[in-house]
């Protein structure tokens, strides 16, 4: 069996990270960026980090402040044509999930415009070009999107979230800074944490999962689950250490793919606009319990790398609860809510999301089969 990994070209970690983007810029001649990320980034001066720098290096570029969380098919359109007016050769993408997600799926049209519709670079499109060079630059610990090959959009128009799975959208350049995370509100920290820790456990026990990415999920799962407490709590080195641990999970996960948290964590983005490592966070410990049995030692390590004392002696059940109960009581400890009607899913929803989440791209890695029936009785349970 032959295995992939795709990683950035080059990544920068630690306080004043930042300060390498003029360098990167320079040295690789690009002449004029389009920044892309919300407008709260902006009305709170952490775009200010990245502009400063670049105004002072005397290096131009322009500014596309319109992505919204759980970017959709319009926002990523708007943002192809300001790129084209823009006339810039080089993204710079300032945020979470969604303004990388956004800038990704900008790249790809511009160097791609066969797929300018949005919708066709559902999957693994083929696209035979990679994407405009992207500078990333993350403000929260979670999604890992500066490492990842993965990008998901929203299709408002048809409910649904869908993910686009493509080496050639990986960001050139990514830029871990601590320091541009260190003003998220705590519920944020807590929700995109969960999130990492997802993709982590995921990642550990998704059908491709293989040795070496197994390696970064438990060093993952071990850097967020003694990390998290204390980035919520606002303790910078907390901060840094999750700023870390969300980027290795994102090198194992992109690799190998997800299962059914994500899977049934989309269409809940889709239909109720929920914060995606919100909606993470409530299902996580809840599918778990669903994969327990299908997933051999691998809920002792789990456990192990939680921390959770004298799980090597006991039997595999018991360690495999203990696994559970230490992801729930993480979740707890950071305030996440424990069932999805607090994040105001409907009940009457259930059969279409049920189906959409089955059809989701992240189900099939799951380490249990599953079906529309099962899922039904999984939303039925959280609800």
């Amino acid at each position: 069996m032959v295995n992939r990994m795709i990683l950035n070209e080059t990544a920068y970690f630690g306080a004043g990270a930042i300060a390498r983007i003029v360098d990167e810029v320079q040295r690789r001649g690009f002449k004029k960026a389009l920044l892309v990320t919300d407008s709260d980034l902006v009305k709170f001066g952490i775009v200010a980090k990245v502009t400063d720098k670049l105004a002072a290096a005397g290096l131009p570029y322009d500014l596309y402040a319109e992505v919204t969380p759980n970017p959709t098919i319009s926002v990523v359109k708007k943002g192809v044509e300001r790129f084209k007016a823009s006339q810039a050769d080089y993204l710079i993408a300032i945020g979470g999930g969604s303004p990388q997600d956004t800038s990704k799926a900008i790249g790809m049209i511009i160097n791609n415009p066969e797929f300018s519709d949005v919708r066709s670079l559902e999957g693994v499109a083929a696209t035979r070009h990679a994407a405009v060079p992207m500078i990333a630059i993350p403000t929260t610990s979670g999604t890992a999107a500066e490492v990842t090959i993965n990008y998901v959009i929203t299709d408002e128009e048809k409910r649904r979230k869908f993910v686009c799975v493509d080496p050639h959208d990986i960001p050139i350049v990514a830029i871990v800074d601590p320091e541009m995370m260190s003003s998220m509100p705590a519920a944020l920290k807590a929700a995109t944490g969960i999130d990492a820790l997802t993709h982590a456990i995921e990642g550990f026990t998704t059908k491709a999962a293989w040795e070496l990415t197994d390696t970064l999920h438990l060093k993952a799962i071990e850097i967020i689950s003694r990390s998290l407490r204390d980035s919520v709590a606002g303790k910078p080195q907390g901060v840094a250490d999750m700023a870390l641990g969300q980027y290795i999970a994102g090198m194992g996960f992109s690799n190998v793919g997800l299962g059914l948290v994500h899977g049934m964590a989309h269409p809940l983005g889709a239909f109720y606009n929920t914060p995606h490592g919100v909606a993470n966070a409530i299902l996580l410990p809840h599918i778990m319990a669903y994969n327990a049995d299908y997933t051999g030692e691998k809920f002792r390590d789990i456990a192990v790398a939680m921390g959770v004392p004298g799980v090597v002696d006991m039997q595999i059940a018991q360690a495999r609860q203990a696994a559970i109960d230490a992801v729930r009581q993480l979740s707890h400890d950071v305030g996440i809510p424990s069932r999805l009607r607090d994040i105001g899913m409907k009940a009457e929803d259930i059969p279409a999301l049920a189906q959409a989440a089955f059809d989701d791209v992240c189900t099939a890695g799951n380490p249990r089969d599953t079906d529309i029936d099962a899922i039904k009785t999984l939303y039925q349970s959280i609800y």
